[in-house]
């Protein structure tokens, strides 16, 4: 048994989260019903997983989970969505998994149960003879600031209006200035090496982000013919 949160912009009570998800009804898990704003989580430390109700509204339910990934609370996030969202989610969503609204109960025990025993492993303190290493905030390449506590990255002090993945490119070739990435690392060490995906994405992605950083920019990430690509800047990204 569990302590979840449900994230909706429903009536904030019990019976908003049958109404959600009617297989939560046959579960045994705790379930706090909490309006839309991921905020309201500050006040829930006991909170196991978060699911967020983007049933009615995916705009709104994307925005939500985006916030959740900036705030990064390390809890596991699971999307309840209808049959009808299944052909516009994508790597814009953060989330650890979804369930459909008409899940049976046995299914929304299984992704549960595996969305908890994930967040459990990724919050899971090393091993006694592996030090902890506190991951860096912030990057910084020529005057390209990636700030990984808040999730956004500035470009000569202008916030760019990046998606998730476009994000996580981003970071991953600033971190690596001056060395040459394959499209097939670019592909592993960002879409995760379970994507299906072709190398293609890769092109279309870097393509957009060159375009966010403007023309005056966008040649700091260079194109190794046949190969992939590299970021140009000083040899040390400064954390």
């Amino acid at each position: 048994m569990a302590d979840l949160v449900l994230l909706t912009p429903r009536a904030a009570d019990n019976a908003s989260a049958f109404e959600v998800l009617p297989g939560l009804a046959l579960l045994p898990h705790r379930v706090s019903v909490l309006g839309p704003d991921p905020a309201l989580l500050l006040s829930r430390p006991g909170c196991q997983l978060v699911l967020v109700d983007a049933l009615h509204d995916l705009v709104q339910g994307r925005s939500t989970l985006r916030t959740l990934a900036a705030m990064g609370l390390d809890l596991p996030v699971v999307a309840v969505v209808g049959e009808g969202a299944l052909a516009v989610v994508d790597e814009q969503w953060p989330m650890d998994d979804l369930v459909l609204v008409g899940a049976a109960p046995a299914e929304v025990a299984a992704r549960l149960r595996l969305a908890l025993a994930r967040g459990a492993r990724a919050g899971a303190p090393p091993p006694a003879d592996q030090p902890e290493v506190e991951e860096p905030e912030t990057i910084r390449v020529a005057d390209i600031v990636v700030d990984e506590a808040s999730w956004t990255v500035r470009a000569g002090g202008r916030v760019l209006d990046l998606t998730f993945k476009e994000f996580e490119l981003l970071r991953y070739l600033v971190s690596h200035p001056g060395r040459v990435l394959t499209r097939h690392q670019l592909l592993q060490h960002v879409w995760g090496s379970d994507y299906y995906g072709g190398t293609r994405t890769v092109d279309v992605h870097v393509r957009r982000l060159r375009a966010k950083l403007g023309p005056e920019r966008e040649t700091l990430i260079g194109t190794i013919r046949g190969v992939g690509y590299r970021f140009s800047g000083p040899r040390g990204a400064q954390r």
